[in-house]
């Protein structure tokens, strides 16, 4: 078990007090009094629904033996050192790296923020630089790697004791790079602070968390703090379609650049031609043929060359090794059924996700064949979005199946009923509401005719659907791949 002095841990970190012995040795950091041991610093978090304070004494007991807080208890107790921080999430990232060797300063960490298109971008910088030769970490929301060895995500960007604990583990792997989604979440919680991070990505943002940050402007402020907090020798890479997407690097430090499909950017791509199985297209003047589809993906692999073009300031072989990547897990999966027909699984949850998708399926649908979607809303989230993800399924296809995502601990048929509050009276004929994803998912398949095309949208890369509390298996590609068969 490795151990630290806990003036160590503390350098740099601006305290207000610290009372008790500042020499003893810490063996373990945590904000969760679930996980102390003897020996532990106990970072006393205040949470959105819990406050880290109130377990200093359950922590102690379990044998803390130094209190990262922000307001001393009342009494305080023999053989514990106290100390007092303004804020202990924002302090706290520094800490975990000073216990984790600031192994960070051993990687180049890039971080990804937007509301769609995160993982797909960082997943594919991983995959490019592992194809380069370098070995990398991945911090996503489908899973972490360190080189080719995967974990199970927690969180698209965990908490920030985590994060150190992994890069050092990526640095005793001889990792060089990590890319790292960064969610509003993560940045308006302080989970990534303290990062030296050496470049940033931003995608684009629409509706999406207003459960969480409840205002729009609140949610652009939580992803622009991310590069406000950049520091000049790091870049900055911006979509420059993205209405938002300026304002992104309004007061940013680092060295700025922007992407495009329109023209008039550092770095710009064209769609020369797509259909299910790719992409022809002209990245900055070089001709690349990618198993990749959509106008949203042109966008994710042109920031991808972009940053990579950046870390490695223009390496020859990007070109090439960009035609190497395959697709995401979860996003834009194509499967071919009987007779012509086609589903495509993806994670489109949010209204802007899923009109990129349907657009993206009908540029390339050919004849008069249909488009079914299979479509539902998360429970216990932003409940704005519903009516709008009911009206764009209802009045962009041909038929929408309404059914359970992952409902948590809400109702789904009331989930189902609040997207049905956005479709419109000539649209109602075309929906049919089953609560049962696994019927759902049938029912599209079996009214399919030759040569239509199924979405079957929300969920993606998950292999589980949450009901009431408990995860059940629940995989919609292997459902769909299953039910092919039966109809073949």
């Amino acid at each position: 078990m490795m151990s630290k002095s806990l003036k160590s841990l503390l350098a740099h970190i601006p305290t207000i007090t610290i009372i008790g012995d500042s020499g003893r040795s810490i063996s373990h950091v945590t904000g969760d009094s679930r996980t102390v041991i003897e020996g532990t610093l106990f970072a006393a978090i205040k949470g959105t629904q819990v406050d880290g304070h109130k377990f200093i004494e359950k922590a102690i007991s379990l044998g803390a033996k130094a209190i990262l807080l922000e307001t001393l208890p009342q009494v305080l107790v023999d053989g514990v050192t106290y100390i007092q921080v303004k804020s202990v999430p924002v302090e706290l990232g520094k800490v975990a790296s000073n216990f984790y060797d600031n192994a960070q300063e051993e990687l180049i960490i890039i971080g990804c923020t937007g509301t769609n298109g995160k993982t797909t971008v960082t997943t594919l910088l991983h995959d490019l630089f592992q194809h380069l030769g370098y070995k990398c970490g991945l911090l996503s929301t489908v899973e972490y790697r360190i080189g080719n060895e995967i974990f199970p995500s927690t969180h698209t960007t965990p908490d920030s004791i985590s994060i150190h604990k992994l890069f050092k583990k990526m640095v005793e792997e001889g990792c060089t790079h990590c890319f790292m989604e960064v969610s509003s979440h993560a940045v308006d919680q302080n989970r990534i602070s303290g990062i030296q991070f050496k470049g940033g990505i931003f995608t684009n943002i629409t509706h999406d968390h207003l459960d969480y940050h409840k205002t729009f402007e609140n949610y652009i402020k939580a992803k622009k703090a991310f590069f406000d907090a950049l520091g000049p020798e790091a870049f900055s890479l911006t979509n420059k379609d993205d209405k938002n997407g300026m304002v992104m690097l309004q007061n940013t430090k680092s060295t700025r650049y922007t992407y495009s499909l329109h023209g008039g950017a550092d770095f710009n791509v064209k769609i020369i031609e797509s259909d299910f199985s790719g992409m022809q297209i002209k990245l900055q003047g070089e001709d690349i043929w990618t198993p990749l589809v959509g106008k949203f993906n042109a966008y994710n692999l042109l920031a991808v060359f972009a940053a990579a073009t950046l870390i490695t300031e223009g390496l020859e072989e990007i070109s090439v090794a960009m035609s190497a990547l395959g697709r995401v897990n979860g996003r834009f999966e194509a499967i071919n059924g009987p007779e012509g027909r086609a589903a495509i699984i993806d994670y489109a949850h949010t209204p802007d996700a899923l009109e990129n998708v349907i657009q993206t399926i009908k540029n390339i649908q050919k004849g008069d064949s249909q488009l079914i979607c299979v479509i539902g809303c998360g429970g216990d989230r932003d409940r704005e979005k519903r009516p709008v993800m009911g009206h764009t399924a209802s009045s962009r296809c041909d038929k929408a199946i309404f059914t359970s995502d992952n409902p948590r601990s809400e109702s789904p048929e009331a989930i189902i009923e609040e997207m049905m509050t956005g479709v419109e009276p000539q649209n109602q004929r075309k929906v049919i509401k089953i609560t049962d994803r696994s019927e759902a998912i049938k029912t599209a398949l079996f009214l399919s005719q030759p040569g239509d095309v199924i979405l079957i949208a929300g969920k993606g890369h998950e292999t589980y659907q949450e009901i009431q509390g408990v995860k059940h298996e629940f995989d919609d590609k292997k459902i769909t791949q299953n039910l092919f068969k039966i109809l073949g």
